[in-house]
């Protein structure tokens, strides 16, 4: 049984793997390919009578480790500067603006389609509000620098916005004194918080020696993630801000008595770390989708209920996105409009609503034509992008086998992010 399950892992790894290398060579999402594997999966070991009765509990698991993990990547990716602050304003203000607008449609065709009360068809509108960064950045590959700096940016403040506003929401019931209370206030705390536990990752990051490194600090990461939850904190600020913090360390080093946080080499060590939470995200993913797929009832997304509600958010998402960049007269409008897909952080967060017994009466079958059909108009409009740019994985996620530095600033948008 060892030997069969060592087998399975590590089948499934390089299966992943092969499935990325594919998706970069026909440029298709390989979360539609992760999900299509599981449900076949699924479907082989049923007629052989076979049943994975670990899945169940190990898909909220792996998908809470993932949102950490694409938390900490995507914080990772920002890059405060001067002289990108008109970028990050209309990015995060197409992040924030696009949430907000996708929300309130959403709310109002799940209130009247569905008949769901005002709280649970807001706590149902969130997750499918939010952009998934681990798709759009790769598919973004072949647009100008400019276009693909904004996509980084919109679709990295939409993950983080979209998951502190659906858990402020969850926690409060629904109770807007509440939810702005715990979106304001425990942010608040969270940030006093996180600042300390930053600047600790910060101070630790670049003297710890030894061949184990960076996994007892992300050990770490998520030991502070669990504790926040339990004390009914925002943890994922803490992620947030202990990434933004690593990957903008010389706004530390003008703080005095701050400076001496960073030692010599602290960019070769930041690369080496941005390396393996890449991988990491990478493997954590693979098995979150490939399971997903198999934890899937298939027949929940031929419900005609679940059809017609994926073909109205669908609709809403393009619909919004086109008066929201129309409206902040973004260059490359026209191509920018397909780059808004819905993926891992989507299924999350609506397994979370599940677990926490508030989206039952939502079809989950929608949930995943949605991540499903804009993965795929996402991939239509990564085919039309320009030949000269660069393949980029659709996982985001494995760096090509050179040096840590060189890693990192080949899968990114830019060398410093």
């Amino acid at each position: 049984m060892t030997n069969q399950a060592i087998l399975a892992f590590a089948a499934l790894l390089v299966f992943a793997y092969l499935l990325d290398i594919v998706g970069r060579r026909y440029r298709l999402p390989s979360v539609i390919l992760l999900i299509l594997t599981g449900m076949g999966l699924r479907q082989l070991l049923d007629a052989g009578g076979l049943e994975l009765h670990w899945v169940n509990p190990l898909v909220p698991v792996l998908g809470t480790i993932g949102l950490v993990l694409i938390v900490l990547e995507g914080s990772l990716d920002l890059s405060l500067s001067a002289e990108r602050r008109a970028l990050i304003l209309r990015s995060a203000a197409a992040a924030v603006l696009g949430l907000v607008a996708c929300v309130v449609a959403f709310t109002a065709m799940f209130r009247v389609g569905l008949g769901l009360d005002a709280s649970q068809a807001v706590l149902a509108a969130i997750p499918f509000a939010v952009i998934s960064s681990a798709v759009a950045i790769p598919s973004s590959a072949g647009l100008p620098a400019s276009s693909r700096e904004f996509v980084t940016y919109e679709s990295s403040i939409s993950d983080i916005v979209g998951v502190l506003v659906f858990y402020a929401w969850l926690t409060s019931g629904g109770r807007w004194p509440e939810f702005a209370g715990d979106l304001l206030g425990g942010s608040l705390l969270s940030l006093a918080v996180a600042a300390v536990a930053a600047v600790g990752l910060l101070y630790l990051i670049n003297r710890v020696e030894g061949h184990v490194r960076f996994l007892p600090l992300l050990a770490g990461l998520l030991l502070v993630y669990a504790f926040g939850k339990e004390l009914h904190l925002s943890p994922l600020v803490l992620v947030l801000v202990c990434g933004l913090l690593l990957n903008n360390a010389r706004l530390v080093a003008r703080v005095p008595r701050l400076g001496a946080l960073l030692r010599d080499g602290y960019d070769d060590t930041l690369a080496q770390f941005k390396g393996l939470v890449a991988e990491l995200t990478f493997a954590v993913r693979s098995f979150f989708f490939l399971l997903l797929g198999y934890w899937t009832e298939v027949g929940h997304m031929r419900e005609t209920r679940a059809v017609v509600v994926a073909v109205a958010v669908v609709a809403a998402i393009f619909l919004t996105r086109w008066l929201l960049l129309g409206a902040l007269r973004q260059p490359g409008a026209g191509r920018l409009l397909w780059l808004a897909p819905r993926g891992l952080i989507t299924v999350l967060l609506f397994l979370a609503g599940l677990e926490a017994g508030q989206l039952q009466a939502f079809p989950f079958g929608a949930v995943m034509l949605v991540v499903l059909a804009t993965a795929a108009l996402t991939s239509l409009a990564h085919r039309g992008a320009r030949d000269e740019a660069p393949a980029v994985s659709m996982t985001d996620a494995v760096p090509a086998p050179v040096t840590a530095s060189e890693r990192v600033a080949e899968r990114r948008v830019d060398p410093e992010i």
